[in-house]
């Protein structure tokens, strides 16, 4: 399976209008962004779990990174409510559930070489970040030498610039923005190649963001299996 592959095109997802597709274990379904691959794949997805619903065991060969968006996401080692932003690098495990329902934002096998950094980030943690013209509050999730992971929020009716050197990829969690003459609203997803900045207007209400400066794949990301 091939979705949005082509990473030297910009990409806009309005996820919220994509049809749910059942994943293999019973109850939770997917909306998927971008994939290369079968069952074990190179994806971002909106992953949706049903109450008392669970994903059996497994083991994360290629890395993990989640942020949930909505409920309460669980697993053996405790829970995560939406905002909880983690990283599971390659060979970690977990039976992932969620009792009362939840929505997650995924990406699977997108880690690098060496990267074995175990991050969780409950809401409002991360270090406070300087604030771009158009922002009124920031903080970086995670960052090394070669990428930056943040959530930002923009304040109502702003003209918001994000330099874009080595790619860029976001997710709107809240609000809303204009962007090359689309409306971006809750759980629109986006991808840019480097050299294209995301330059927004944000709607009434402001926005909220996530986003992601790195290369859209890096050279040494972890090879996936044959």
């Amino acid at each position: 399976m091939r979705i949005n592959e082509d990473l030297t095109k910009p990409v806009i997802v309005h996820s919220a209008k994509l049809d749910w597709l059942p994943s293999p274990a019973a109850g939770v379904d997917r909306r998927m962004l971008y994939r290369i691959g079968g069952e074990v794949a190179r994806a971002t997805s909106i992953v949706r779990y049903a109450p008392e619903s669970a994903f059996p065991r497994h083991v994360h060969a290629g890395g993990e990174e989640i942020l949930v968006l909505e409920g309460t996401f669980q697993d053996e080692h405790g829970d995560y409510p939406a905002g909880t932003y983690f990283r599971n690098p390659p060979g970690t495990s977990h039976v992932p559930a969620s009792k009362e329902g939840c929505t997650i934002f995924v990406r699977l096998w997108q880690f690098r070489e060496g990267d074995t950094i175990q991050i969780v980030r409950q809401p409002s943690e991360g270090e406070a970040a300087s604030l771009r013209q158009g922002a009124d509050a920031a903080r970086v999730l995670f960052e090394d030498e070669k990428e930056r992971v943040s959530i930002e929020h923009w304040q109502p009716d702003s003209a918001i610039k994000v330099e874009n050197s080595r790619g860029l990829e976001f997710l709107v969690l809240s609000g809303s923005l204009t962007f090359r003459g689309e409306q971006l609203e809750s759980q629109s997803w986006g991808r840019l190649p480097a050299g294209e900045p995301l330059e927004a207007m944000t709607g009434s209400e402001g926005a909220e963001i996530w986003i992601k400066d790195a290369p859209l794949q890096h050279p040494d990301v972890l090879r996936m299996p044959a």
